[in-house]
């Protein structure tokens, strides 16, 4: 494991995060990697999120506040990587959390992996609005040259989950801010891990180490522009990559069926029906075999009110999941 000698930007975009940012940072301050440079990028916030950071950053000399006129979560992560001369970038969005080792795994994972190693993610929970885990179903253990893997399935999952070499960032042109400028913001982070993935390695730490915070108000919320985003995606890598058009076909039909089920947790009830009506157009028969899982999925998250849950039981006959051991952040 390194020594606390390499020092590791960590990159936290931010916008009007004052509930969340300061579980944030102290997740963050926590790691037991202790040589980090956290630079907490203001994207115009209008509430008290930036004073929230001062207050934390004079008690610990390695944060940093940088502040620019609201222009979205790529050029913020871009703006933040610029302000660090750090040789490794992991970037965590303003409400998600880090488990303490993360930074130390991930960076071990790129070392020993060598040059051609690009990128090492982890394992995510998803997280309710209290920090409450309701969802531990991702377990990828993809690794090696996993562009046509990515192709088919973003086992990534969230920027948060993620730590590269400046080199991959460099490589693949930093995060592209054309995604906001196109009404489509989104498909960011799954766009850097493909562009990494043609010409890097990826490394996998099969552990929960990040907290992926999902609430109504989080931007993959709006279904329609992740929607947008995933398609405008998909049709670069349809163009660079064609023989690969089938497995990016069946990534957009998953990408449909999650995306109805956040818009149903969000309440979103008209996008919900669009997004399937379009999956049933592509998969009909895919769609109705889903729809029972998509439900499940819908009623036992937390966002979703206890009477819900208990009607969807009595119709379902599903047993009550257990609550999940709270996660170390």
């Amino acid at each position: 494991m390194s020594s606390d000698s390499i020092p590791v930007g960590v990159i936290i975009p931010m916008y009007n995060a004052e509930s969340t940012i300061g579980a944030t940072l102290e997740s963050v301050c926590r790691q037991t990697y202790s040589a980090l440079d956290i630079v907490v990028v203001d994207d115009g916030s209008t509430d008290a999120s930036a004073a929230i950071v001062a207050a934390y950053a004079r008690s610990d000399s390695r944060i940093r506040l940088v502040q620019q006129e609201n222009s979205g979560v790529a050029a913020a992560r871009n703006l933040g990587a610029a302000s660090t001369a750090a040789e490794f970038l992991a970037f965590i969005d303003a409400d998600d959390l880090w488990a303490p080792p993360k930074i130390a795994l991930q960076l071990h994972a790129l070392e020993t992996g060598g040059a051609s190693v690009g990128l090492a993610y982890c394992w995510f929970a998803q997280i309710d609005a209290e920090g409450g885990v309701y969802s531990l179903n991702s377990r990828p253990l993809d690794e090696g040259w996993v562009l046509h893997r990515l192709c088919r399935n973003n086992f990534v999952g969230n920027g948060s989950s993620m730590m590269l070499r400046r080199a991959a960032f460099e490589a693949a042109g930093g995060f592209d801010p054309s995604l906001r400028a196109r009404n489509a913001q989104g498909g960011e982070d799954m766009l850097m891990c493909m562009r990494v993935a043609e010409q890097f390695e990826f490394r996998v730490v099969p552990q929960y180490l990040v907290g992926y915070r999902i609430t109504s108000t989080s931007m993959s919320s709006d279904v329609r522009q992740m929607l947008r985003s995933c398609e405008i995606v998909f049709d670069e890598f349809r163009e660079k990559c064609p023989e690969l058009r089938d497995e990016l076909d069946a990534h957009l039909t998953d990408m449909l069926e999650w995306l109805a089920v956040r818009a149903l947790m969000g309440g979103r009830l008209l996008s919900a029906a669009e997004l399937l009506k379009r999956l049933a157009g592509l998969e009909p028969r895919m769609a109705i075999s889903r729809l029972p899982g998509m439900l499940d999925i819908y009623f036992r998250a937390r966002l979703v009110p206890r009477w819900a849950k208990a009607c969807w039981r009595r119709i379902s006959r599903a047993e009550p999941r257990p609550p999940y051991a709270e996660m170390a952040w």
